[in-house]
């Protein structure tokens, strides 16, 4: 069974009610409010408005209920807290992973590169006649020429997710 559309309503705004509470608390205003209070119900006393022990009961009554609300705000802050520091400490953890991701993507493009350079050396290191060398100089130029274009693009695509994860 759910509530009706007002008591939803209701429930949302009161949810908020709790940290609009605690953050008033921790605030200035919060401090001189409490101290004229205090001051202000000592002074009744003192000056005889009302019986010394029926103030002190009252004042007594009121920091004990204060207390316990503050208490359960503490609590409330320190759950918030822990959630926040949770999130954070999952975002670390998928930035680790991304940053691992992308040392092995560097470690493949070395071998890539190490593969061209053996390419480039075999073809400088070659003696065969001309039109056999240059047949096979235009087929390995062209497949340098192939892996540099991957390789340009593996290269975007990387900087595009480590801009991508790094955000995050």
């Amino acid at each position: 069974m759910t509530p009706p559309q007002g008591q939803k309503i209701a429930f949302k705004y009161l949810k908020h009610v709790p940290y609009k509470a605690m953050d008033w608390i921790g605030s200035v205003g919060s401090l001189v409010l409490h101290t004229i209070l205090f001051a202000g119900s000592l002074l009744l006393g003192l000056y005889g408005f009302f019986n010394w022990d029926r103030i002190l009961l009252v004042l007594t009554t009121v920091v004990s209920l204060e207390a316990i609300y503050l208490a359960i705000f503490i609590q409330m802050a320190v759950n918030r807290t822990t959630q926040s520091l949770q999130d954070v400490q999952e975002d670390v953890e998928e930035i680790q992973e991304d940053v691992q991701d992308l040392g092995e993507d560097v470690v493949n493009l070395q071998g890539d590169v190490e593969d061209i350079s053996e390419d480039i050396d075999a073809i400088s290191t070659e003696d065969i006649d001309g039109q056999a060398v240059q047949g096979q100089s235009t087929i390995v130029l062209n497949n340098i020429e192939s892996q540099l274009q991957f390789l340009i693009k593996e290269v975007e695509i990387l900087k595009g997710q480590r801009r991508g994860g790094v955000g995050q």
